[in-house]
């Protein structure tokens, strides 16, 4: 009982957490923010409040689960190794120019979910974020919304693992896997560029087929937005998208491997014993 009580309580922590970001994204278009601010003046105030919340409720999360769950501490060491490493390749981003918004952070994510499982990918993405721009400077308002986004990217590639469990013994099976991450990085490529355009265009200026104003109604507020995101964000996120793509279908099956050995190694349960 104590253990489906944690498992619960993560969950329900996880949920939470989506929530609240989804709230923080929406909140604007329902004139709950300041008319005539910016958007770095709107989220300058919500920002700090919502990044603690994100870490707090992602700590705590991970707490229950290593307390009781199926995590280890060397899981949770390997975790951070892992958001070492791949935040580090966020200065490829700023050492080569890359095309577009590609980004080499956005494959380990999906690779990581998809071994370890939605929650630990939500942990990977949303730290991932937040160690990189502490490394690069790109510490702003944007941040804890950047930090939700690639944490989705995580949780789905676990909801993937769900599905079709890894596997390091059939070749046409982990192929069959690489090719359905690679299209979630497609996907990704582009909601990822789709989601934190929000973070803004409600405070965007521009032509007013593209651009939101208070008032007018979800069928509206919808057209103009995909009008504004093809023409600002479709061809850089496509870069994205094609990089994720290249990147698991070349990094997939050793990647999945070696992580599949490594989660086999030290995955452990604790078990009451009545009596």
């Amino acid at each position: 009982m104590a253990l489906r009580l944690r498992k619960a309580i993560s969950g329900a922590i996880y949920v939470l957490s989506s929530a609240t970001g989804i709230v923080a994204f929406l909140y604007p278009f329902f004139g709950l923010a300041n008319e005539g601010a910016s958007a770095g003046q709107v989220h300058g105030q919500d920002a700090p409040l919502l990044t603690v919340a994100l870490i707090g409720l992602s700590l705590v999360a991970l707490l229950i689960e290593v307390q009781g769950q199926t995590i280890s501490a060397k899981t949770v060491a390997m975790l951070g190794i892992l958001i070492a490493i791949t935040s580090v390749l966020r200065f490829i981003e700023i050492a080569i120019p890359m095309p577009g918004g590609f980004s080499p952070i956005f494959a380990p994510i999906i690779l990581v979910g998809y071994v370890f499982g939605g929650q630990f990918g939500f942990l990977m993405g949303a730290f991932t974020l937040l160690a990189s721009g502490l490394v690069t400077g790109g510490v702003g308002p944007w941040l804890p919304y950047q930090m939700l986004a690639a944490g989705w990217v995580g949780l789905t590639a676990g909801m993937v693992s769900a599905i079709i469990p890894p596997r390091t013994n059939n070749r046409r099976v982990e192929d069959r896997i690489v090719l359905i991450l690679s299209v979630l990085g497609f996907i990704w490529g582009l909601l990822y560029g789709a989601i934190m355009n929000i973070y803004f265009w409600p405070y965007a200026m521009g032509p007013s087929a593209q651009t939101w104003t208070r008032g007018i109604g979800l069928g509206e507020t919808l057209s103009r937005y995909v009008a504004f995101y093809l023409v600002t964000s479709l061809g850089w996120d496509l870069a994205r998208s094609i990089g994720n793509v290249v990147l698991v279908l070349v990094l997939g099956v050793p990647v999945i491997r070696a992580l599949t050995r490594f989660r086999r190694r030290f995955h452990f349960e604790v078990q009451a014993i009545d009596g």
